[in-house]
């Protein structure tokens, strides 16, 4: 018989001193913990010499300590949990909250385009009928009608057999002679012409839709404002021919070169920084200055991009970038690079990065007008904002990049 099945079982509305043990009457005073049951002082004598045994009250507070921690844990684990549920209740909402939002900005954006584009066409319609409807053929027209009353006139005349009334009719109608009229004999008829009447229409409606896409974009940049962060620029990353403002906040290209140490984090070629902050979830948002400026580069870099030697910016290699060279050309470090057309040089450039999402998105703050966007990215590391003043050019690309507090307008 086990040792477990020879003892009493523990009733935990007994006091400890009140139970016994049924093989030897005695007190279960006692714990054995190599056979974990309760056993007396006899038990321990005959059949437990060897074995590890404690006071049972001993045991009974210790396990009881070691119950009471694992019941907090559970309750913290329960409490994270739930903490958790209202955390994700939160984010579907906003969620729900932001589809809303697009979806009646989206109905309210193409209703309008459809309604202009409805527009569009009666315009264009009545336009061309109307071109139908000439002048001369109204004119012809309402002298047919005056020659046809004064025929009218005339047949009734003749038809009298009175010839004083006819004598009178003459006279007093004077339809001897026919209603005065054009001399249509040198007029010629040229047909309509609708050459760019559509291309018109067309025109017009294109420049709703840029009014409208407008419309949409400063929305679209107001709302991406909402996630702005303050960066800094981490001195520890910086090239040592790069000058940071004290406030982390600017940095230009100098001439001379920085006895810095060359540790890991600093990029040794070529003249970058990045910031201090990363970021590996949720969206972030920060503008950049860049005004005055002939070459530059901005985006976002992963944390264990290569910072020595030479560097092909590209996002098989943890950047994601747009650049502008020779003060007129901008692309998309996209690999191969996208020739960018801009309508005007963006004095302030707003970087946008939803991690989950896949996307980085750069904005003409001014313009508010998305100049590019990396999509379907896959984010597995942090992320840093990245930064290049490029090479001073013997002071014609002297000017800082900035980075600018955010206002909403």
């Amino acid at each position: 018989m086990s040792r477990l099945k020879r003892h009493q079982l523990i009733d935990p509305v007994e006091k400890l001193e009140d139970r016994m043990c049924t093989e030897h009457d005695k007190p279960l005073e006692l714990f054995c913990k190599t056979d974990q049951t309760c056993v007396c002082m006899l038990c321990t004598v005959l059949d437990h010499k060897t074995h590890d045994v404690v006071p049972l009250k001993e045991e009974y507070e210790r396990k009881k300590a070691e119950l009471g921690k694992t019941e907090a844990e559970i309750q913290q684990m329960i409490q994270k949990r739930r903490l958790k549920i209202q955390e994700i209740k939160h984010s579907v909402d906003l969620s729900e909250e932001d589809a809303d939002r697009e979806i009646a900005e989206g109905v309210q954006v193409f209703t309008s385009l459809k309604e202009s584009v409805e527009r569009g066409l009666n315009e264009l319609i009545n336009t061309i009928k109307e071109k139908q409807k000439t002048t001369e053929k109204q004119e012809l027209e309402q002298e047919i009608s005056e020659l046809m009353k004064r025929s009218t006139e005339v047949e009734q005349v003749l038809r009298s057999e009175d010839h004083l009334h006819l004598l009178q009719s003459v006279q007093s109608l004077n339809i001897q002679q026919p209603p005065p009229t054009k001399d249509w004999t040198e007029v010629s008829v040229h047909p309509s012409s609708y050459e760019g009447t559509v291309v018109k229409a067309v025109v017009q409606l294109e420049e709703t839709l840029s009014k409208e896409m407008k419309k949409l974009l400063e929305s679209e940049l107001k709302r991406v404002q909402q996630y702005a962060v303050d960066v800094t620029l981490d001195p520890d990353t910086a090239h040592p021919k790069l000058i940071l403002s004290d406030d982390g906040k600017q940095v230009n290209h100098g001439d001379v070169r920085k006895n810095l140490p060359d540790n890991p984090e600093r990029f040794s070629n070529c003249v970058n920084v990045l910031g201090k902050q990363s970021f590996s979830s949720g969206r972030f948002y920060f503008e950049v200055q860049v005004k005055g400026k002939t070459n530059w580069t901005l985006g976002v870099a992963r944390e264990s991009i290569n910072r020595k030697g030479i560097i092909t910016l590209s996002p098989q290699n943890g950047y994601w970038t747009i650049v502008l060279i020779n003060g007129n050309e901008y692309k998309a470090l996209a690999g191969p690079p996208v020739l960018l057309s801009l309508k005007s040089p963006p004095q302030k450039v707003g970087v946008f990065v939803d991690y989950e999402e896949g996307l980085v998105s750069f904005y003409d703050v001014d313009a508010a007008a998305l100049i590019y966007s990396f999509t379907g990215c896959s984010f597995t590391e942090k992320l840093f904002p990245f930064f290049s003043p490029s090479l001073n050019s013997g002071g014609k690309n002297s000017a800082p990049l900035i980075i600018s507090p955010v206002r909403v307008n």
